[in-house]
């Protein structure tokens, strides 16, 4: 993952996430096995997180991940590559155990 202060992100996969049954056991395999595997995405930029965002509106949720890239297809590219399907994999077959998530694609617009 490299980031150039110069490049703008123009796309953002964000992913909030119920708090889990097990605490302890979800962010142990979050931190140790789907951080490094979701940084290996193509064309990443940033990758952020949020724990126990306030809600303003809404229901509350226990995490909030932001992963960035230049634009739609380089972020779309990098959810159909290789490491995004395992990624996806990780999450259905282990984070899922411990909580329920949604995820969401925005395109990002200056105004």
């Amino acid at each position: 993952m490299t980031v150039d202060p110069a490049v703008t992100p123009r796309a953002r996969f964000v992913v909030m996430y119920d708090e889990p049954s097990d605490i302890d056991a979800f962010e142990r395999h979050y931190n140790e096995v789907h951080i490094p595997l979701a940084k290996q995405y193509p064309g990443l930029r940033r990758y952020t997180r949020s724990h126990e965002p306030a809600a303003v509106i809404g229901e509350p949720c226990y995490l909030v991940v932001m992963l960035d890239w230049d634009d739609l297809p380089a972020l779309e590219a990098a959810l159909g590559s290789e490491i995004g399907r395992r990624t996806a994999e990780d999450a259905a077959a282990n984070l899922a155990r411990y909580t329920t998530f949604r995820g969401m694609i925005l395109r990002l617009d200056e105004v």
